[in-house]
């Protein structure tokens, strides 16, 4: 499909710098597979729009500070360039993947200084502007030197707005952030508090959890003119033997699948047979849904609203129809929702749920 398919017009004031608070106080739209009728709720009253039985499967990964300042000291042409680099995925113990700005005259062999003893070599360099960093230290004494030396890595729609402060800290992590890994956060999964878990359980919900290492990547633009020619940047995940359970658990009593996000719904999908049966997954996916793709496990899904032409404006389209999605964001403009990783949510569903 054309990328340009998947544009269209947002105001920017309609990009929220602050989550609600509370959380769970944030808009949400119902969107239907094939409907041009939308209803207008809250988050919190999302237990009115699942059944018992059904369930929820949440993204339990936690952002790590991979914002990065450093400067490069000689070997190549780029000695003494200032750089902003951004961690994206490890990929051992002492090297990470990771996006450079500037990065074009990046060499081979140069070092990364990022100060207080913390450096890095660049050993490889890809196409997309991502390197390869093999650092000096390793496994926890680097993920201390990280924490200590980087910073929350916001989207660039909020962070070329105002600056980051001691608030995102704490507003970038969901409640369910356990596994450190990613550098952005599992956005849907923000809207949810404890007392919405607790009403959510009251009303016969179950809850699962999986983990993807949301990368960089996903605020990167779409740069071909045709869907087939993206190339997805890889992304880690697992999905544990009990998830698997109890996801096929609710299916076979006919409960539905609601993914809390783009994320868990990838990874879901990952696991899935075409059956919609799951097993146990560990490894790197790099999962890319566009219109016509057959979804195996999930019926539901709760996300945020999505940047123009990207990823994940095609995820959404796929799983209740382009026509059905911009129908929806032309309503949720009209209707001023707040838009992207700390703005509103809507609950899609499929027709099949």
């Amino acid at each position: 499909m054309r990328v340009s398919d998947f544009d269209f017009e947002l105001p920017d004031e309609l990009i929220a710098l602050r989550p609600a608070s509370p959380r769970d106080s944030a808009r949400l739209l119902i969107v239907r597979e094939g409907s041009r009728v939308f209803e207008e709720a809250q988050v919190r009253d999302l237990p009115r729009f699942l059944h018992e039985g059904d369930g929820l499967v949440f993204n339990d990964t936690r952002v790590i500070p991979a914002q990065l300042q450093a400067s490069c000291a000689a070997r190549g042409a780029s000695a003494d360039a200032h750089l902003e680099v951004t961690l994206h995925k490890r990929i051992a113990p002492d090297t990470w993947a990771a996006f450079a700005k500037p990065g074009r005259k990046l060499a081979l062999g140069d070092r990364i200084e990022f100060g207080n003893g913390l450096n890095a070599e660049l050993i490889a360099k890809h196409s997309g502007g991502e390197i390869i960093l093999r650092f000096a230290l390793g496994a926890t004494a680097l993920d201390r030197a990280i924490a200590s030396a980087g910073t929350m890595p916001l989207p660039p729609y909020i962070a070329s707005k105002r600056p980051i402060d001691e608030r995102d800290l704490r507003d970038y992590q969901t409640m369910f952030a356990a596994r450190d890994g990613a550098v952005a956060a599992p956005t849907a999964g923000l809207h949810f508090t404890p007392d919405l878990i607790a009403d959510l359980a009251m009303a016969g919900i179950k809850r699962a959890t999986v983990t993807l290492h949301v990368g960089a990547g996903t605020f990167l633009p779409v740069k071909s003119d045709d869907t087939k020619d993206h190339v997805m940047h890889a992304e880690w995940g697992e999905v544990g033997e009990r998830a698997a359970g109890d996801v096929n658990a609710w299916r076979a009593r006919g409960g539905r699948v609601a993914c809390v996000g783009t994320t868990s719904l990838r990874l879901v999908e990952t696991a899935a047979d075409e059956a919609g049966h799951l097993a146990p997954f560990k490894g790197d996916t790099s999962i890319f849904i566009t219109p016509g793709y057959q979804f195996r496990a999930v019926q539901m899904l709760v996300t945020n609203f999505h940047l123009p032409r990207s990823t994940l404006f095609m995820l959404v389209s796929a799983f209740c129809g382009l026509d059905t999605m911009r129908a929806a964001y032309a309503h949720a403009i009209a209707r001023r929702f707040r838009f992207y990783s700390y703005g509103d949510a809507c609950l899609l569903i499929r027709s099949t749920a």
